[in-house]
């Protein structure tokens, strides 16, 4: 039975260029309530894939997303936000785009074609049996992500992917595939749209219960954020005075002494021992 690409496939939407720009926004939006049904069904499989990930982590590995396009901004997106929100380190999620840094901004043509690059992208990071590769296709045909996620097979890694077709070539060559099947697309083969915004939540799913389950998140508090301008700063000193139930001043006083919530609260409490 041959593969067919179903975010390729036509929606009943046709003659786009007569709607009104309400009715637009309209079909749009519908379409999009259909996105987190879809991700629910996956949830087994999400699961699945992050219990390896935090056990990989445990042991001191990383975790690396491979993509070309889309798929491959969302990847970093997601790897570039675990630094600030969790106080982790930026070698411990790691986004990689088919064609380099320079295809964040602009498509590098035929970079998603390569069938040895992906491989080269990421022994430049040591890659080792410590560490976990998830690629993210929309299709689930990516060359560059495929190629790169046999290699990783091949050398004993655990292989994960994020992909919006059902039984595609990268979900057969990842031990632990998401399938996420949203259909067609409002334009059709648009993968930014449905496909885009289910591999967005899928990501959020990935790290954020990662890093709860790795001891990042206190309650629902990012007690490790990186203090990086006035508003998380702010959010850090009323953290403190909820936790401690102390004044204001003393809580920004904690916090500059110490650099994070969770310092903070730890010094603070030792100190009354």
């Amino acid at each position: 039975m041959s593969f067919i690409k179903t975010t390729e496939q036509d929606s009943n939407h046709n003659h786009l260029e007569k709607m009104s720009i309400f009715e637009l926004l309209e079909n749009i939006n519908k379409e999009d309530k259909t996105v987190p049904d879809a991700v629910e069904k996956a949830l087994p499989q999400i699961e699945g894939l992050v219990n390896q990930i935090i056990e990989k982590l445990k042991g001191g590995g990383r975790l690396f997303y491979m993509g070309a396009g889309t798929s491959g901004r969302l990847g970093i997106l997601d790897a570039s936000e675990c630094p600030p929100t969790f106080g982790v380190s930026h070698n411990l999620v790691i986004g990689l785009i088919a064609g380099g840094d320079y295809a964040i901004r602009k498509a590098v043509e035929f970079a998603e074609d390569s069938t040895t690059q992906g491989w080269k992208d990421l022994q430049e990071y040591n890659i080792n049996q410590n560490d976990v590769v998830v690629g993210i296709a929309a299709s689930g045909t990516t060359p560059y992500v495929i190629s790169a996620l046999e290699k990783c097979n091949a050398n004993n890694l655990i292989t994960g992917c994020i992909t919006c077709n059902k039984d595609s070539p990268l979900s057969q060559v990842s031990k632990y595939p998401i399938e996420v099947v949203v259909g067609p697309e409002f334009v059709t083969g648009s993968s930014r749209m449905k496909a885009g915004t289910a591999q967005k939540l899928v990501l959020n799913m990935i790290t954020t219960s990662t890093m709860i389950q790795l001891g990042h998140i206190k309650g629902n508090k990012m007690v490790d954020m990186q203090l990086s301008n006035n508003k998380l700063v702010d959010r850090g000193t009323k953290m403190i005075m909820a936790e401690l139930k102390i004044p204001q001043k003393e809580a920004e006083d904690l916090l500059n002494e110490f650099g994070s919530v969770r310092l903070a609260v730890q010094n603070y409490n030792d100190g009354r021992k």
